[in-house]
């Protein structure tokens, strides 16, 4: 029995500013971001929008493209890490927009939870599907990954902001893509990215306080909750290639293979924080697991870069990545990161480019590299199903992102510093943030979410 992905969606945010733009505004040199990492667009949430809004729709989406039935689905599971509250998962949310727009009680004997862990969390949760529809082939599970991937002004991964969700089927005897079970994991308790609680102590605020109630906090620090992280680039990508590496050398293992593994892959689907990050860090994997070794193993460390630096510029290699890694990076040029959707929105550009190419790919495998900040990595593959074209014809992605609208750079900071009040685009046929209560005590802070047709 075959178990997978039989029907994906996707909402992205629908507003976005050029690369060009923001690097001329930054004093980037445009080419550095353009040709150098692959960006072209960054995506960003509009005023009404938030992680559980690019969730609802792309949920909505799914359902209503493929005619769900409601009472079939057992579990629906989120990866993020953009968690909008501490205690409540997006999940549940979900599951009441759900029940509002398709019937009351629709879901009442679904399971709900979120997944939490960096990039990884989307991955963690398919892979638990995977394995509940493995034992009970007749349910059906759906998994959304939805993220807003938000940096400081003026910090190196600014221009690496995106926003958006998918959500996907999972079935048995799928109709897009069949893993295999052999999944190979890598992890270690790191700190390259992350999002701390972080505190400023009432006397820093008032510079008088003497400890009194302060819009309800009696403790004498003040926690502060921020989107942007705490991270350290280079060491990221040492800890993203070290993860990967030994997930993938483990993944052979797993397979009892002594052949080059991504030599029987199509394409390579990987985590990208920016659309040229997967062709920066496989090169070490390439060279690795060659058919001729490339490097002895005998190298210092100076010397093995370097011989890395050389590999990753040769024909070889730039061919490598036309033919495997490019489908996945078109859609990332234009979204920027989604993080626990950025390797689903690979599958999904790589499926939609060659739809669109009318190249078959029926019985082909696609490797899967996945990571996680903090830090996990996975190693997976699975097989393209002969139905896999008539799935993909109805999400229309590359016609989607089309239509986003372009915004100015004083509208973006005013957007990010959360200045702008007023929306830039006006919502259509999509669930929107409608309020958040600030007077009733028992429910403060709660969200309510609205269908705007």
């Amino acid at each position: 029995m075959k178990t997978g992905i039989d029907a994906i969606a996707f909402d992205i945010a629908k507003i976005h500013l050029p690369i060009k733009t923001l690097a001329n505004a930054r004093n980037i040199e445009p080419e550095k971001l353009e040709k150098g990492l692959g960006l072209i667009k960054m995506t960003l949430p509009d005023v009404y929008q938030d992680p559980v809004v690019f969730g609802a729709n792309a949920l909505t989406k799914l359902i209503q493209e493929n005619e769900i039935n409601l009472s079939e689905i057992s579990r629906i599971y989120v990866g993020t890490e953009s968690s909008i509250d501490s205690s409540k998962p997006i999940a549940s949310f979900l599951l009441s927009l759900m029940e509002e727009k398709f019937g009351a009680d629709s879901l009442s004997e679904c399971d709900a939870v979120d997944f939490t862990f960096a990039c990884i969390g989307g991955v963690d949760a398919l892979q638990n599907c995977l394995d509940f529809i493995r034992l009970n082939p007749e349910k059906k599970a759906i998994v959304v990954t939805t993220d807003i991937a938000k940096y400081d002004l003026n910090s190196t991964g600014e221009y690496t902001q995106g926003a958006g969700a998918l959500a996907m089927l999972v079935t048995s005897n799928p109709r897009i893509i069949a893993f295999d079970n052999n999944w190979a994991t890598n992890t270690k308790g790191l700190f390259d990215f992350f999002k701390p609680y972080r505190t400023i102590s009432k006397s820093e605020i008032t510079k008088n306080f003497n400890n009194e109630p302060w819009f309800e906090n009696m403790e004498s620090e003040i926690e502060i909750h921020k989107e942007q992280p705490v991270f350290d680039g280079q060491y990221s990508n040492q800890c993203y290639m070290d993860r990967t590496r030994n997930a993938y050398f483990s993944f052979k293992k797993l397979k009892n293979s002594e052949e080059t593994i991504y030599d029987s892959w199509e394409s390579i689907i990987m985590h990208l924080p920016y659309s040229f990050q997967g062709r920066r860090m496989l090169s070490e994997i390439y060279t690795l697991d060659a058919k001729t070794k490339i490097l002895s193993g005998n190298e210092d460390a100076s010397e093995y870069q370097n011989k890395l630096k050389e590999i990753s510029k040769s024909e070889e290699y730039k061919d490598f990545v036309n033919q495997k890694l490019l489908p996945a990076e078109l859609a990332s040029s234009l979204i920027g990161n989604l993080y626990t959707g950025s390797i689903f929105m690979g599958l999904l550009s790589t499926l939609a480019d060659f739809y669109d190419s009318e190249k078959e790919i029926a019985g082909k495998n696609f490797g899967f590299l996945a990571y996680g900040s903090g830090s996990k990595s996975k190693v997976f593959e699975g097989e393209i199903q002969s139905t896999w074209k008539e799935q993909i014809s109805k999400v229309k992605l590359f016609e989607t992102l089309k239509e986003s609208q372009e915004i100015d750079f004083q509208t973006y900071e005013k957007l990010h510093k959360k200045e702008q009040k007023i929306a830039v685009r006006n919502p259509k046929n999509e669930w929107v943030l409608d309020r958040i209560e600030k007077e009733i005590p028992n429910l403060i802070g709660s969200r309510y979410y609205k269908w705007i047709d």
